[in-house]
């Protein structure tokens, strides 16, 4: 059974500036931040008028963890 690589967890944010964001784990050896085009259904559409297109997400600094 294949052992899950060293991984850490980063959160991806919109670009579009409306706070969507996704987390996904990157190798813990890279060191330039993660730039991936995704889908962000809060973001309007100028061509269409709608909610919801395919923007530039960036790699953002993780929030302090809260411990009881």
């Amino acid at each position: 059974m294949a052992k899950k690589g060293v991984g850490m967890l980063v959160r991806m944010e919109s670009s579009a500036g409306t706070g969507f964001r996704y987390y996904k784990t990157k190798s813990a050896k890279s060191q330039e931040k993660l730039k991936l085009k995704k889908y962000d259904p809060w973001a309007d559409n100028p061509a269409t008028g709608k909610k919801g297109m395919h923007v530039v997400f960036e790699e953002k600094k993780m929030p302090p963890s809260k411990k009881n």
